[in-house]
């Protein structure tokens, strides 16, 4: 049964075993839907996609949904073992094969026998096990390291997972083209975690649920965490609810109770995607109405280039427009402690981000009629170019 319920509905468990994926964005609700239309069948299933985006959780929602569902499922990772432990680990070896082989030992393919064998990360097979698993695929027949012979054949179904880009691989030669056409019969393609956003609020849900805890999410957390680029996807997505509940003291998380990465790059993603002269828009409704702060946010995305001098300085203008030229005023919107304020306009300086105030207070003057206390406080600071006022 495919659940597509919405963030406020109620959450299920997103366990294999209970025949449900949590899911409510297309791409992923044609995955699942391709996932279970050819569960039934013996076709072998190729899984792509980014780490971390529930290749794995696919597999066993395939298994489970298959004729071989009372057989066993056997998950192998490719990419954990070096050829020759991995060649042993899927076709076993007999006694005296190398080194520390003392007795016969059974391969994983004839573990999940009648069942299903899940290789993740195959794209990381050297050529060689390309070419033993192809044999494999071809007759089924079993041959342990240092068998002189086959020792039978096994009925497996193969499930493969990787996340590399299978077409590059093959025409880079890393990977065999006649290989692949027999892995992809049936494919899936899953996508990454920040084109499902329509899954992150169920997902967050579920993961809540899991812990135990009742705990609801302010709007302010759940945009930041709709707008992360979660390069680990849904493993990473868990990690960071797990860390927040580790943490959370209270019954709601609120934007300062999420990892400062994760409200850091938030902004980061809304400026990548945006045109400039939208970037200040993004940046100021950040400070002013989800908690973001200028020196811990801001100033990071500056300083690593994802923002311009451009983008501080219409940052600022936008301030100025709402303080009317008050340069101090700017403080408590852009989360500026007030011992902080020297350091804001030195650094406004420093960049060429200052921007003249006057236009913004009905064409009043500025550097005469500016309180004594301004000039006190730029007294041994770089003088900049239009000095702000100071109220």
């Amino acid at each position: 049964m495919l659940k597509t319920a919405a963030w406020q509905g109620s959450c299920h468990s997103s366990s294999f075993t209970s025949g449900e994926i949590l899911c409510a964005s297309s791409g992923m609700i044609e995955a699942v839907r391709v996932a279970r239309a050819s569960a039934p069948s013996s076709a072998k299933i190729l899984i792509t996609g980014e780490s971390g985006v529930g290749k794995d959780l696919l597999a066993r929602y395939i298994h489970a949904n298959s004729q071989r569902a009372q057989g066993p499922f056997v998950a192998v990772n490719c990419a954990g073992v070096t050829e020759t432990l991995l060649e042993s680990e899927l076709f076993g070896h007999v006694r005296g094969s190398f080194t520390g082989a003392y007795r016969d030992q059974v391969g994983q393919l004839q573990l999940a026998h009648r069942g299903t064998l899940f290789l993740d990360e195959v794209g990381e097979m050297s050529l060689r096990m390309q070419a033993l698993l192809l044999r494999f695929l071809e007759n089924g027949e079993i041959r342990p390291v240092g068998a002189d012979e086959a020792h039978g054949a096994v009925d497996v179904r193969v499930i493969a997972a990787t996340n590399r880009d299978v077409d590059a691989r093959v025409a880079a030669g890393d990977l065999r083209a006649d290989l692949l056409y027999r892995l992809r019969v049936v494919h899936l393609a899953v996508p990454p975690l920040r084109e499902r956003l329509e899954d992150i609020p169920l997902l967050v849900e579920n993961f809540i649920a899991q812990s135990g805890r009742r705990v609801s999410v302010s709007p302010q957390a759940m945009r930041v965490l709709l707008t992360h680029r979660w390069s680990g996807n849904v493993r990473e997505l868990r990690n960071v609810i797990e860390q927040t509940l580790a943490l959370l003291r209270a019954d709601v998380i609120e934007l300062e109770d999420l990892p400062v990465s994760v409200r850091t790059q938030g902004i980061k993603l809304v400026v990548e995607g945006e045109r400039r002269r939208q970037v200040a828009d993004e940046l100021y409704e950040a400070l002013v109405r989800d908690g973001y702060t200028f020196f811990e946010h801001i100033h990071p995305l500056f300083l690593s280039r994802d923002i311009t001098r451009y983008d501080i300085r219409e940052l600022v203008r936008r301030g100025l427009t709402t303080t009317r030229g008050n340069y101090r005023a700017l403080l408590p919107l852009f989360g500026v402690r007030e011992e902080e304020y020297k350091k804001f306009l030195n650094f406004l300086t420093t960049h060429d981000c200052s921007v003249d105030f006057r236009p913004f207070r009905n064409g009043e003057s500025g550097c005469a009629s500016a309180p004594r206390r301004m000039r006190k406080l730029f007294s041994g600071l770089p003088a900049p170019s239009r000095p702000p006022e100071v109220s």
